[in-house]
């Protein structure tokens, strides 16, 4: 770019920004668009207030016709006074109310809450609606504002019913079994004239305020989504970040669950719910008090001659994945429901590791360990049965580090820019002719990857780390912050993790003596280009503080350790490995291999075979040069 363009650059550049900072507005102007914009703010606002009152003066005006009309149906059932049924066994205690017929308030025993509370409350009568809507052919029969008279009434059953006149009622019998799952259906009776003849489904609107129930709202906030099952088999889940309104499921589905973190309210229809049910999941603001503003319409199963029951199941408890799978035995619909996919494994190769490796260690270990050295006792375990793996890769790493000088002597004349092919080739053909793999020091990362990953999805979602506390730990399910400020930083938020800060370190110190050993063994502008990498191995650790210092203290507890003892394993391998002797055998192997080069196999003899080729066709290029010449 010469001196003229660099003129007409900048003259453009001043040009434009003269021509925008001379036709922005006045102050004047600004304030007067500011008001103009505030005023039609207002009249918006005061728009739709006005639609809502008119919407609701509305209703309120049908409801009075209904209720002064004594021969509407179920025209007794829509006032009356409302009554509190509880049911209750040694792990639930639910609150139905007998306006509506439905659960609106479940508190999970055992589990204490964020502020201390013996027992959990999942939702109460300010988060959970529930309604079954019937389409008769004159008008729809909305459950939600039925009066129904409890009859039956034990700690585990309840009948209500309300009354149509003439022998026409409906009823939601409920039954609440030894644990966490209830069981409820509804039939009508005597009303199959009022129903259009391929009356043959129901709708359910279902909607709850999924309550922040750990101490951190943003990592909470990551496992609360709004999870369904498809009929097919499988599960999903609304994106947990994003707002999903009416969002159109188009396959059949047989539950659908409102879950936070570690626990979850789940709906399960005998019948399936029909396809294109709309979910909805609006994340809430931090200090709120809740995560989520769910909602699930859908339809279903129902039969307006009364002979066949509508039958639904509902679970309330907590997210453990041997219980969700019991539970599951438990259920009389006899379908394979796979509850327990509520407890998020990862994808597929890490649920594998999950599911069949992790779950069955950690069921072990947590019979006759605190949880946190359950964490400790698993990443010693993992460590010894890489460690074979980890020992191979990290003697190909010292094979490459004592041949340095030989690789130096083997490709100094190739120092040019345009000689760096033949240089590598020369570099490959003396790890052929001593045997080594260069590829073979990427194993420990490629090893442990899969496991650091497993273990992400696995410790987050372990609910048996709820609570428990370990050395200065209060609680491995969620931050241990040794600072807190009451106010969020951008990319901190508002407190400093300590086992955060561990881990970071940890990995500092691991990356360090990764490079140093990989540093080692370069050649030549290798070494160079290894300066740039080194420094973003040092960043990494600064990226991960921001990332996982709202992340449970259990998680980065297990990195911490994890790095810590990869960390011992090296210093250990790098301090028993004599170099000497480690020369002198490649040695041996390359006066064997010189002597008797059928012996050669693997990637040497690969390696080899190549350079050979290269050099092939780097000698017909030259001919063919000269010919032309």
């Amino acid at each position: 770019m010469d001196k003229n363009n660099i003129i007409g650059f900048v003259l453009i550049a001043v040009v434009l920004f003269g021509y925008t900072w001379w036709s922005q507005p006045s102050a004047e102007e600004r304030a007067a668009a500011v008001r103009k914009d505030s005023v039609a703010a207002a009249e918006k606002e005061k728009a739709e207030i006005l639609k809502k009152q008119k919407t609701l003066q509305m209703q309120a005006e049908s409801k009075e016709k209904e209720l002064e009309d004594t021969s509407a149906l179920f025209h007794a059932a829509l006032q009356g006074q409302s009554e509190k049924i509880i049911l209750k066994n040694n792990k639930l205690e639910l609150t139905l109310n007998s306006k509506g017929a439905t659960v609106e308030k479940a508190v999970i025993r055992g589990f204490k809450d964020r502020n201390g509370n013996a027992n959990v409350t999942l939702f109460d009568a300010a988060d959970q609606y529930m309604n079954y809507t019937l389409t008769a052919k004159e008008t729809n029969i909305s459950t939600a504002d039925l009066f129904f008279v409890p009859s039956d009434v034990t700690d585990s059953t309840v009948t209500f019913t309300a009354q149509a006149g003439n022998g026409k009622n409906i009823t939601l019998a409920y039954r609440l079994g030894t644990d966490y799952l209830l069981s409820m259906k509804m039939s009508v009776n005597g009303m199959a004239g009022l129903f259009a003849p391929n009356t043959n489904t129901m709708d359910v609107d279902w909607k709850d305020k999924c309550r922040q129930q750990e101490k951190g709202f943003t990592f909470e906030n990551r496992y609360a989504t709004l999870t369904y099952h498809n009929v097919e088999g499988g599960t999903d889940y609304l994106n947990e970040t994003k707002e999903n309104v009416d969002e159109t499921i188009e396959d059949k589905i047989d539950w659908v669950a409102f879950k936070n973190q570690f626990f979850s309210a789940v709906m399960i229809a005998k019948n399936n719910f029909s396809a294109n049910s709309m979910m909805t999941s609006i994340p809430q603001e931090k200090g709120s008090g809740y995560l989520k503003q769910y909602e699930a319409k859908m339809k279903t199963f129902f039969d307006p001659s009364g002979k066949m029951p509508s039958e639904f199941e509902f679970y309330y408890g907590p997210n453990d994945f041997r219980l969700l799978q019991r539970i599951e035995t438990e259920s009389t619909f006899g379908k394979d429901l796979q509850l327990q996919r509520l407890v998020y494994l990862g994808w597929p190769l890490f649920r594998i590791i999950n599911r069949w490796f992790t779950i069955y260690v950690f069921d072990w270990l947590s019979k006759v360990f605190p949880m946190g050295v359950v964490l400790i006792m698993i990443t010693l375990l993992l460590k010894l049965i890489t460690y074979p793996m980890v020992k191979k890769s990290y003697m190909s790493s010292a094979k490459m580090r004592v041949l340095k000088p030989k690789l130096d002597a083997a490709t100094a004349q190739f120092n040019k820019p345009e000689d760096q092919m033949q240089k590598q080739q020369a570099m490959m053909s003396e790890y052929a002719k001593y045997g080594v793999s260069p590829l073979s020091g990427c194993l420990p990362m490629l090893i442990q990857m899969p496991i650091w990953i497993a273990m992400f999805n696995f410790v987050p979602n372990a609910i048996q780390l709820r609570g428990q506390s370990f050395l200065w730990i209060k609680d491995l399910s969620t931050y241990d912050p040794i600072w807190e400020w009451g106010h969020n930083i951008w990319l901190i938020g508002d407190h400093l993790s300590l086992t955060c800060i561990l881990f970071c370190v940890a990995n500092l110190l691991y990356s360090w003596m990764t490079m140093r050993q990989q540093r080692d063994q370069m050649v030549g502008a290798q070494a160079e280009q290894m300066k740039m990498m080194q420094w973003m191995m040092y960043l990494m650790p600064v990226f991960f503080f921001f990332m996982f210092n709202d992340y449970s203290s259990g998680l980065n507890f297990y990195y911490f350790i994890s790095l810590f003892f990869s960390a011992a394993i090296m210093w250990a391998l790098r301090k028993t490995t004599n170099d000497e002797k480690l020369l002198a055998t490649l040695e041996a192997r390359y006066k064997e291999n010189k002597d008797n080069p059928q012996k050669m196999s693997g990637l040497a003899a690969r390696l080899q075979a190549m350079q050979q080729q290269q050099q092939e066709m780097q000698r017909k290029r030259e001919e063919l040069n000269r010919k032309r010449k």
